[in-house]
Formats: C-alpha cells, sequence, structure tokens
C-alpha cells in the first residue's frame, strides 16, 4: 500500500520560530510541535556525525505512531572516506538508528560532485554489504553517474535513487525501489533568510505534483523533503506540495504542558 511522506530537511532553525515554531515554546519542543503537522523529517545532523543513541531515543519518544524519520549517512563515509574502509562506522550509524524502531525511514547516502563515476565499483561494494530489511536511497550530484547503469545497479540492489531538484542537475523520475525518495534543494547563495517563501516555485511543483501522484497510484510510497533554499521557507514549500496534492492540512491544537511542569492557570 502507498502512503505520502512530505517534510523538510531538518527543523532547527531559528527563523522558523514566529513563521511556523510559536514564538516561547522550548526548543526542546519543536519536534512535537513539527509532527503533528507532517508526517516525517529528514534529520541532517547526522551529516556530521552519528548521534547519541540517548538522543535518537528522545526523538523517537517525541513523535506519534506513523511518523517516519529519514536521516543522512555521516559525511565521514559519504566525503571523506567515499565509501572505503568505514565498514566499523557504517554498522555503528546504522545500529544507532535502529533505535527509532518502526519510526525509522529511508536512510540517505548523499554524494558530492567529486564523488563520480569513476567511484562505480566502491558504491556496488558498499551497497551490497548494507542489511536489506532497511531502505536506503543514494543520491549524487555528478551528472555522468546517469551515463552509466546505476539505474540497474540500483533497481537490482532494492535501493532507490534519490530524485532531486538541483539548478544544474537534469530532473528524473526513476523508480528503482519499492519507495521513492525526492528533495527539493535549491542554491544558497539565492536565500540566506528562511522566514517566508520568497521564490515562486509553481511551475516546478505543478511537475512534481503529477509525478508523485502517478508514483502513488503506482502502489509507490513516496518520502519527499523541502530544503529552505527551494523557495525561501521549507515548512510552507512542505504544506503548499501537500495542498496541491489535494491532502489536507490539519489545525493543530497548543502542544499539552510537559509532563514535569504544572498546568498553569
Amino acid at each position: 500500500m502507498s502512503e505520502l511522506f512530505i517534510g523538510t530537511q531538518g527543523f532547527a532553525f531559528k527563523d522558523w520560530v514566529g513563521p511556523f515554531f510559536p514564538r516561547g515554546m522550548a526548543p526542546s519542543r519543536h519536534l512535537e510541535w513539527y509532527s503533528r503537522q507532517f508526517r516525517t523529517i529528514e534529520i541532517n545532523t547526522s551529516f556530521y556525525g552519528v548521534p547519541r543513541p540517548a538522543t535518537v531515543d528522545g526523538w523517537q519518544r517525541r513523535v506519534p505512531e506513523g511518523f517516519r524519520f529519514a536521516a543522512k549517512f555521516p559525511q565521514e563515509i559519504t566525503h571523506e572516506k567515499m565509501l572505503v574502509g568505514c565498514g566499523a562506522l557504517t554498522e555503528r550509524f546504522i545500529e544507532t538508528m535502529r533505535g527509532l524502531g518502526d519510526k525509522l525511514g529511508p536512510l540517505l547516502l548523499q554524494f558530492s560532485y567529486q564523488f563520480d563515476p569513476d567511484h562505480f565499483g566502491d558504491l556496488v561494494r558498499y551497497l551490497e554489504q548494507l542489511p536489506s530489511d532497511l531502505q536506503f536511497a543514494v543520491e549524487v550530484r555528478n551528472r555522468d553517474w546517469y551515463e552509466t547503469e546505476i539505474c540497474d545497479m540500483l533497481k537490482a540492489q532494492g535501493k532507490a535513487l534519490a530524485l532531486h531538484d538541483l539548478y544544474y542537475m537534469p530532473r528524473r523520475e526513476d523508480v528503482t525501489a519499492s519507495f521513492v525518495y525526492i528533495r527539493w534543494l535549491g542554491r544558497r547563495v539565492d536565500l540566506q533568510q528562511f522566514d517566508r517563501i520568497q521564490l515562486d516555485r509553481r511551475d516546478e511543483e505543478k511537475w512534481w505534483a503529477e509525478r508523485v501522484a502517478r508514483f502513488l497510484d503506482q502502489g509507490l510510497s513516496v518520502f519527499g523533503y523541502f530544503n529552505n533554499h527551494w523557495a525561501g521557507h521549507a515548512p510552507a514549500s512542505a504544506q503548499g506540495f501537500l495542498k496541491a496534492l489535494g491532502q489536507p492540512i490539519e489545525s493543530i491544537e497548543p502542544l499539552p504542558p510537559e509532563p514535569h511542569q504544572p498546568r498553569l492557570l
């Protein structure tokens, strides 16, 4: 059965306080608030290092059933070592993320432009070692990969080619797994504030909405994540996309007080 999971890339942005998070809300409650409006989040902090198990446990406890966390592999694996000699680190990362239980969604291998098709063999060998019971997506940022057999290889392994809207990369709609993983990016130089929509992306939104609707009709689950640089304010982009797909946006009730805090009258 297909399911739709649309959210943002990260959630810890000070510019979201006011436009998205209520002013005065403790940052420790931001994820809880976020999870009342979206069904998924792409964790970005894991790119900078394997999270502490206690942190992962806190994430898991603060969101409702049915919520899904996607997470980036650490950059030490994808950018520094480029998949070579990082077996122990990979195992530690995956086992840590398993702490999310059934709230764990796909894990993303995001590569840099320098990770080109000369590393095809390394990629094949690395993916073959990953556990078969989890979902993995592979994002390449060098268009030369599209001249290789990467899609056939990923399909044979059941891994998803991460689709993205990135200014210098061609749009793709390849399906290589039982789910689809999409990232809406943007150019970092275009926007420096993230408190409101600043770029008109309606044409691109329509293009992607048509494809996501088709993926869902095909019985594929879709995970999609908006970056602030896409249009200026990722939560509004995600909400707008859900509306374009005919998905209702529920009104959000105030959060209950923390269990250790007395209710204020």
